[in-house]
């Protein structure tokens, strides 16, 4: 069993959200300056943190937590939440909105139209919440910020900066080693894409004792054919800050924000990793009165009154979530694997001193989940019920032309809980004119201790005539059970 000491925990939290709210308010006057910086501290006013969406955002996901409750917190309801309240329409955070508002549901909303800012920095900058609802699970946390990140990103290189992070900070909680942090947090992420390149570039700078400096440009270099405020750049520069700085608040946070970039990001996450590494005690006195404890909004939507307005308030809000979310992972996660025992087993809020017990905190590196993503298509829609789950993947951007085709596949998984044989029927509902060629039948096996899957290809065809917006839907049913699944699938004319 992992132990939380209650006090420890609870001031880790604390300290996370000032140290976010410091490197907002540090980096912001220079967000987007793409030369080296020098800044040596604040150029604001005492006691007026500057409003930022690193930590916006993050209010309305605690409050979907509490009126849904974890196991249903999913990219669908973070979406219709994002609708609800959250109101800017800039980058990605606009793009997500207008291809929700369109009927993609997400993670198609973060795929489709944003071949810009997909790789962007809107969902990594944004993890802390996950990480501070499930500490030390970060198996959980990662899956939480993919959810999450799917919804602007899709499957884009912002999302698998989302899972690094997030994994990095869940296990923050009981480890203060950046490297093992590092490594931890790489091992959740497909080696290939690039968040992973450009965070071992910076590391192995670090490693020759490279200048910071010219470690910053080696990052700018590699980085040149994405562009400027992409995601694998300025995640890099957390990481610089860190190692650079070694993990002294002050130092590497600055060393963050002289990067330059998407400075308020890359300070605010910085702020919040060492918040979680060592609690307030690891924050400056002079820059913890000098920020205050205020949190001050920019993206939630002004009639919406009823959100944290201080770290104080926002701290209180995850203690009074954590046993909800802590026992929510306990019933089911220790049967997930009887070969490897889950990461996030039981974790518990104690009296005692924080320990990880006999834990090997190295089963910790290592993930399956990224690796599968990097292997769907990013225009996809899941759903689930009761004995199985469905997943349908277009094999192209969802448009079509009068005529025109567009393929893919649909795939059911089985609930490993169901001994049954299962036949399934496959119901598609058209717009007018449309047709597909696809079987109407599948079988599901069962085998003792496996997962078992089933998929069939498919062709849609277009009419003479077709929408602007064209709306299918496809019925997955067992005969005889009553609970149907759909999946949704829009393609635009």
């Amino acid at each position: 069993m992992i132990k939380l000491n209650r006090e420890e925990l609870y001031d880790k939290i604390n300290a996370c959200w000032i140290g976010k709210n410091i490197g907002g308010t540090i980096g912001a006057p220079y967000e987007g300056k793409r030369e080296l910086l020098n800044v040596t501290g604040f150029v604001t006013e005492a006691g007026k943190p500057l409003p930022n969406d690193d930590l916006d955002l993050q209010l309305v996901w605690l409050k979907a937590l509490y009126e849904r409750g974890p196991k249903n917190i999913n990219s669908k309801v973070l979406g219709e939440y994002w609708l609800t309240y959250i109101g800017p329409c800039w980058n990605e955070y606009g793009i997500c909105k207008a291809n929700m508002q369109d009927g993609f549901l997400p993670p198609m909303s973060g795929s489709v139209l944003n071949e810009d800012w997909k790789h962007s920095n809107g969902a990594w900058i944004r993890t802390e919440v996950w990480a501070c609802c499930f500490p030390a699970m970060p198996e959980t946390a990662m899956r939480m910020a993919f959810e999450d990140a799917s919804v602007d990103h899709g499957f884009g290189e912002g999302t698998y900066a989302a899972i690094f992070v997030a994994a990095m900070e869940s296990v923050a909680f009981v480890n203060n080693n950046i490297n093992e942090l590092l490594e931890i947090g790489l091992s959740k992420i497909p080696e290939s894409c690039r968040v992973s390149r450009s965070v071992r570039l910076v590391m192995d700078c670090f490693e020759k004792g490279m200048d910071w400096k010219d470690a910053r440009n080696a990052i700018v270099e590699d980085s040149k054919d994405l562009g400027w405020f992409q995601a694998p750049a300025n995640v890099a520069f957390v990481v610089l800050g860190l190692l650079y700085g070694g993990c002294d608040f002050k130092k590497s946070m600055l060393y963050a924000v002289n990067c330059g970039d998407d400075t308020d990001c890359t300070a605010a996450t910085v702020g919040s990793i060492l918040g979680i590494m060592y609690g307030n005690e690891g924050i400056p006195d002079d820059w913890r009165r000098h920020i205050g404890d205020d949190i001050k909004t920019v993206c939630i939507r002004q009639e919406a009154q009823s959100f944290p307005a201080s770290c104080s308030d926002l701290t209180e809000l995850v203690k009074r979530i954590l046993p909800v979310t802590l026992n929510s992972e306990r019933r089911f996660r220790l049967t997930q694997s009887k070969s490897r025992p889950s990461a996030d087993l039981w974790v518990s809020i104690t009296d005692e001193p924080t320990s990880t017990g006999n834990f090997d905190i190295n089963s910790w590196k290592g993930c399956e989940f990224a690796e599968s993503l990097a292997k769907r298509s990013p225009y996809s829609i899941t759903t689930e019920c009761v004995y199985a789950e469905a997943m349908v993947e277009l094999d192209s951007e969802p448009s079509i032309k009068p005529l025109g085709t567009i393929s893919g596949k649909i795939t059911v998984k089985h609930d490993d809980k169901s001994n049954d044989q299962m036949h399934l029927n496959v119901k598609w509902f058209l717009p007018e004119g449309f047709t597909v060629d696809c079987p109407k039948n599948l079988l599901m096996n069962f085998r003792t201790g496996k997962s078992q899957t089933s998929e069939c290809r498919f062709t849609i065809t277009a009419g003479e005539t077709i929408g602007a917006d064209n709306d299918i839907v496809i019925q997955i049913k067992c005969p005889h059970r009553p609970t149907p699944m759909f999946l949704p699938v829009h393609i635009m004319g």
